[in-house]
């Protein structure tokens, strides 16, 4: 009966150090998707194609073409995040990350949650009352001629059917990024609560 015991207790330590295992491989899984979704959508916003977009899927044979990839990129202006801002809620439970380049966001949500553009107050409040008005703001000064069209604030919700997967966030000054940072932490809180209940 003891030797059943300590069989046991062996399995139990071994299905937890499984258990352990897999959820940090899950971890890693999720950052470096993260990552070559960014990276992707650099790649996209420099020229490239769909097609060429398969040749950076995380494939092991694929390797080389990953690596070719990111010479291309080098060579452009837009290289490494300059920072990474995780966005929070007050009991620390993640809800997105923003990467800052020059100018630029890229807001990745936290892949453990769905989060849907159907979701309030992703439409109301920060699609229609923060990014629409400061492109609408940004056009003005365009046709005022007091702002160039390449220097226009422009964002791009990137979805995967009704989910949101990235939200591109180009010409942003300071100003715009402690708004843009304080809008996105509020409206992802407020998604995240609707989704729980």
């Amino acid at each position: 009966m003891s030797l059943d015991s300590e069989k046991m207790k062996t399995l139990v330590t071994f299905k937890k150090k499984l258990e352990k295992r897999l959820e940090d491989l899950d971890f890693e899984t999720k950052e470096v998707t993260a990552m070559l979704e960014t990276l992707n959508q650099i790649l996209l916003e420099k020229g490239f194609k769909r097609g060429d977009m398969k040749e950076i899927t995380p494939q092991p044979k694929e390797a080389p073409a990953v690596i070719v990839s990111r010479e291309k990129v080098a060579s452009s202006p837009v290289q490494e995040p300059e920072s990474v801002i995780p966005l929070k809620t007050l009991n620390e439970e993640p809800l997105a990350i923003i990467y800052v380049e020059k100018n630029s966001l890229h807001v990745l949500p936290d892949e453990s949650k769905s989060f849907s553009v159907n979701t309030p107050p992703f439409n109301h409040f920060l699609v229609e009352r923060i990014l629409v008005r400061m492109q609408e703001k940004d056009n003005e000064l365009v046709r005022m001629g007091q702002l160039t069209p390449d220097k226009k604030f422009a964002y791009n919700i990137v979805r995967e059917g009704e989910f949101i997967r990235e939200i591109i966030i180009k010409n942003v000054d300071e100003e715009r990024l402690k708004e843009l940072k304080s809008s996105l932490r509020w409206t992802f809180e407020k998604m995240y609560e609707k989704m729980k209940n």
